[in-house]
């Protein structure tokens, strides 16, 4: 990260936390919680999988494209958090949980 001349980081962590929130919520309107892991039903092998939510808790459907890049860009943001657990990334206040593995269906 590009540093001020004052040795303090240009864009804080939170900064690139609460931008990334907003460019999800930019790309998929209505989204309200975005849930990562490595957990995806139809892979026998740990494979990158994101669930997209409204605010009602209701599953939309997004390409699985638009699914992936969202969730890489949010494992970007979070490198130290331990992603052999699935994690929900709340887009209004861009905080990140962890969240209970989902019992069935593709969610994409």
């Amino acid at each position: 990260m590009l540093a001020m001349p004052s040795g303090t980081p240009a864009c804080p962590e939170t900064g690139l936390q609460h931008r990334l929130a907003a460019q999800l919520a930019d790309m998929i309107p209505s989204a309200a919680i975005i849930r990562v892991s490595f957990t995806d039903p139809t892979q026998t092998w740990p494979h990158l999988h994101a669930v997209v939510k409204d605010e009602t808790g209701k599953t939309m459907e997004v390409s699985c494209t638009t699914a992936r890049v969202a969730g890489r860009w949010i494992l970007r943001v979070w490198p130290e958090v331990d992603w052999t657990r699935p994690h929900t990334l709340h887009l209004a206040d861009a905080t990140l949980t962890h969240s209970e593995p989902i019992a069935a269906g593709r969610g994409r």
